[in-house]
């Protein structure tokens, strides 16, 4: 793996090389490839050239035939590039090739390993830090081969000792392996401390929101408007790594915790997948999902699909979803907005920057809380003061009354809740 820090003296001038083959629909390379070019350009990476090859079948050694391999090589060469950067996966053997027919001196990765770095740099949390660890040795090990100076900088001074007869490879795979599995140790102690938080906030019955999405939707300017909090928003891919939660209040006064988690890329590495699960449990375990749009983005279909695919793998997609299509304010073709409502019926259409359509998304989270709990009319003797408590720990309270009688409360139960509050309830009944 490329170390984030060692990017910049080892490549100045990347050639990006995307792939067509016969089942791509027209344009998709293209598109594919600009997206690689802007993840590249996240690592600091200047882009030289941008070329699409199209192919028949894959060639085992090189992905491409072997004409078009000189043909690129000879470009590279002409160019002055130092990189071949492929959108599509390569195997640890097509890279080793490419890399020997290029004569040794020119870097060949593909968009999983950008993908991976860009994860390095990002992550904040010992969580986070410990699975982009996890996933990028497990990417490496087939890798071996391939110079991994790095490794030295991470042994250390004799810290593994060669059996007798070992190679370096062997020892180096060996110390990889090692590795992983302390890893691996490590993360399911992590896990065990988050589900002992997640219980601890399961406690205080609030109803939860995970706000998911492509990467760069909008997700966290989302969170910061309606929080009013100060969560990193950046015009970058993969700014956010790291679940942030934040309380909001309802128009009603009914409190919800959101969370915001890491933004969904196409062709995102299965391996990152399966490390960020614990991340995007928030998305599995939350009362209802928030899954935000970029409306002026031309790919948008293409977002949306790779979100509930992601969803779907995490058994996330049969939740509630509000379908939300944020930065309307960029959209210049009133047609592709037309559109856009006339494709998805039942989403919503805002723009976090001027507000507009805010009201109406806080309006229908508060329907979605509907099936956390159960409106209610209460009058709660004086003497049990314990269960007003409880109901304000849980946001569930959106007005309230002393009176001689007791304290007249109107609100959303949780339903843990309604069994205690049932016998105050004023007409023995939950509001319609």
């Amino acid at each position: 793996m490329i170390q984030t820090d060692d990017l910049n003296p080892m490549i100045n001038r990347a050639f990006l090389l995307g792939v067509r083959g016969p089942k791509m629909p027209e344009g998709e390379a293209e598109t594919l490839l600009d997206e690689l070019e802007e993840l590249v350009s996240n690592l600091g990476i200047g882009v030289g050239v941008k070329q699409v090859v199209k192919i028949r079948e894959a060639n085992a050694a090189f992905l491409l035939g072997t004409g078009k391999v000189r043909e690129i090589a000879e470009e590279i060469k002409n160019h002055g590039c130092d990189s071949l950067i492929f959108d599509e996966p390569l195997s640890a053997g097509q890279q080793r090739n490419w890399e020997k027919e290029l004569g040794g001196k020119i870097l060949v990765i593909d968009r999983q390993e950008i993908i991976l770095d860009i994860f390095n740099s990002r992550a904040q949390t010992k969580e986070a830090s410990l699975q982009v660890e996890l996933a990028r040795l497990e990417y490496e090990l087939p890798r071996m081969k391939r110079a991994w100076s790095h490794l030295d900088r991470q042994r250390g001074g004799g810290a593994v000792q060669r059996d007798a007869g070992e190679t370096q490879l062997e020892m180096d795979q060996r110390m990889i392996r090692t590795r992983i599995s302390r890893l691996k140790k490590e993360l399911t102690e992590v896990l065990q401390h988050r589900e002992v938080q997640r219980k601890k906030r399961q406690r205080v019955p609030l109803p939860t929101a995970s706000i998911v999405g492509y990467t760069n939707a909008g997700k966290s300017s989302l969170l910061n408007r309606v929080t009013q909090s100060e969560v990193l928003a950046a015009d970058k891919l993969f700014a956010t790594l790291d679940p942030t939660t934040r309380r909001a209040e309802l128009p009603s006064g009914q409190a919800l915790l959101m969370t915001d988690t890491v933004g969904f890329i196409r062709r995102l590495p299965h391996r990152l997948v399966e490390a960020f699960k614990a991340t995007l449990e928030e998305a599995v375990v939350a009362t209802f999902l928030i899954h935000v749009l970029d409306a002026s983005s031309p790919d948008v279909e293409h977002h949306y699909a790779t979100t509930m695919n992601v969803l779907k793998e995490l058994k996330a997609d049969e939740k509630t979803i509000i379908t939300v299509f944020n930065k309307v304010d960029k959209i210049e073709d009133p047609m592709q907005l037309t559109m856009l409502r006339h494709d998805y019926p039942d989403a919503l259409f805002i723009s976090v920057k001027t507000g507009y359509g805010l009201d109406k998304l806080l309006d229908k989270c508060q329907e979605c809380i509907g099936e956390w709990g159960e409106p209610v009319e209460l009058l709660i003797p004086h003497d049990r003061y314990d269960l007003i408590n409880q109901l304000h720990e849980a946001g569930a309270i959106t007005s309230k009354e002393v009176t001689d009688e007791g304290v007249h409360i109107e609100g959303t139960a949780p339903k843990r809740l309604l069994d205690q509050v049932k016998p105050f309830l004023i007409n023995g009944r939950t509001i319609a």
